[in-house]
């Protein structure tokens, strides 16, 4: 009888239960991202956010241009992107720190689950938005 060319049913899927990170999974991390009006306003959110160690890093993108409907409003505007890393225990802090200091009323702040990413990566995520090192 020839062997089955199906995948082996018990081994380990990357981001599922494959390599772990200091004890996490790859799926522990996320790419967190906002967007503002100016560039400025995205370099002082990226700024709390790392200082505070609640991002690893962040990068900043643009300008680009957005399409939306505001205020029952079909728009179009200029923007720049804030994309984060952080672990997912930061979230909710980072989150907060976003709303409270973001320029407009109801900013977009999403997360999406880091499904793979390099080990050595992954652990300085870990290692910079770790609270105990919190001023």
């Amino acid at each position: 009888m020839s062997q089955s060319s199906q995948p082996d049913q018990d081994a380990p899927r990357p981001g599922a239960s494959g390599q772990t990170v200091g004890g996490t999974e790859p799926s522990d991390f996320l790419e967190v991202s906002t967007a503002t009006e100016t560039k400025d306003a995205a370099v002082e959110l990226a700024r709390i956010a790392v200082e505070g160690h609640l991002a690893a890093g962040a990068q900043i993108t643009g300008p680009i241009t957005s399409t939306f409907w505001h205020l029952d409003a079909f728009g179009t505007g200029e923007e720049w992107r804030l994309v984060l890393r952080t672990h997912v225990s930061r979230f909710e802090e980072l989150r907060s720190a976003l709303v409270e200091h973001h320029p407009w009323t109801n900013p977009e702040v999403v997360a999406m689950r880091i499904a793979m990413g390099s080990p050595e990566y992954l652990e300085w995520i870990r290692n910079a938005t770790d609270p105990s090192e919190d001023s």
